[in-house]
């Protein structure tokens, strides 16, 4: 929004000029244009920073005056385009609505110079201008607001579906102790026993010490049947979607959370192993996790590199970047595990000023 007021603000200033270059009227215009273009482009965005109220009437207080006086100079469509955005400006500030609807009330009254008809006409259409313009400022608002409200109600929902599937985790985890305890424990138990057993009749007795044996084979056999169940159990995939798949459903959640991410694919796509896959998807995940709370960024890209040999996914971003210090944070300490483990490499980038870029290669 910002952006934008700025963009339709040097419009309008343009067309001051361009109307007192082609007719000759008072540079003055010319004048409180530059000084109300400056103020509602390089300005408001401190004012709308400081964030409280004595700042924000300050300046609709320099500002409103300075548009009256521009517009009774030079009565065109630049002087109306700067009411419109001082309109808009005092939605975003967040100003008491009594306040915005004196401003808007205000605002007509720039006519009152014209024959009574005349400035009726041109008042009603200024009213209904800088009306329009403060509700689309005001939906544009709420809609901004509630993509925040939905990006971080996925980010909790993202939290919440990690704690579960470590709840999960813990239990399989338990589940499994409890069967080694019970099964393969209690195997192994009665194997040795029965060892004991054989050797204790073996010089006596050796038939009887073949039979306990022989029953002490089938139990180790049971035993390690129990253990190919555990190892089964804990090497179960979990399913997930194709990386290409998984990353464009990162990139889309990173701009619906209001920062515009593009996803970039080179080279020719191909299956992966479940680990490495899980590995690429979870540092894509990291990275725009990591650009989201800390870059300050207006955009990222996501780029997945298929080479001969390995396959890269990388996180670039145009944000305050940091001083270029070895990252320390637990989620890269588990990346850099995770590309170790696969015989790979984690990367990391970032100078101040310049954005950040994590990089993940693995084998595939």
């Amino acid at each position: 929004m910002n952006r934008a007021l700025g963009v339709l603000t040097c419009g309008a200033y343009l067309s001051i000029v361009l109307g007192v270059l082609g007719s000759g009227e008072p540079v003055a215009s010319l004048v409180l244009g530059a000084v109300f273009s400056l103020l509602a482009t390089a300005g408001f965005g401190w004012v709308r920073a400081r964030g409280r109220l004595a700042w924000p009437a300050a300046y609709v207080t320099v500002q409103l005056p300075l548009a009256f006086v521009t517009f009774t100079i030079d009565a065109g469509v630049g002087a109306t385009l700067f009411l419109v955005v001082l309109v808009s400006q005092c939605v975003l500030l967040r100003l008491p609505l009594p306040v915005i609807a004196l401003v808007i009330a205000v605002v007509p009254l720039v006519h009152l110079g014209m024959s009574l008809g005349a400035g009726l006409r041109e008042g009603l259409g200024t009213l209904v201008s800088v009306l329009f313009a403060a509700v689309i400022t005001e939906l544009l608002l709420r809609e901004q607001r509630s993509r925040g409200e939905l990006a971080e109600a996925h980010e909790k929902l993202r939290d919440y579906a990690t704690q579960a599937e470590r709840l999960a985790t813990a239990q399989e985890r338990n589940r499994v102790a409890r069967d080694i305890h019970d099964g393969l424990g209690h195997s192994l138990t009665v194997v040795q026993m029965q060892v004991k057993a054989a050797r204790a009749v073996l010089p006596t007795d050796p038939g009887k010490a073949d039979e306990v044996l022989g029953k002490a084979q089938e139990q180790a056999e049971e035993a390690l049947a129990e253990v190919r169940r555990s190892v089964r159990a804990l090497r179960e995939p979990r399913p997930m979607p194709p990386l290409l798949e998984a990353l464009k459903a990162l990139a889309e959640e990173m701009s619906a959370a209001g920062v515009p991410a593009r996803l970039a694919v080179s080279g020719t796509e191909r299956p992966l192993a479940e680990e490495p896959r899980e590995a690429l998807f979870r540092a894509a995940q990291e990275g725009l996790t990591n650009v989201r709370k800390h870059a300050a960024a207006s955009a990222v890209e996501v780029v997945l590199d298929y080479t001969a040999t390995a396959v890269r996914v990388e996180v670039r971003d145009d944000g305050v970047g940091t001083d270029g210090a070895p990252a320390t944070g637990f989620g890269l300490v588990g990346l850099r595990e995770r590309a170790q483990h696969l015989g790979g490499e984690l990367g990391f980038t970032s100078a101040p000023g310049e954005g950040s870029a994590l990089s993940m290669e693995v084998p595939g």
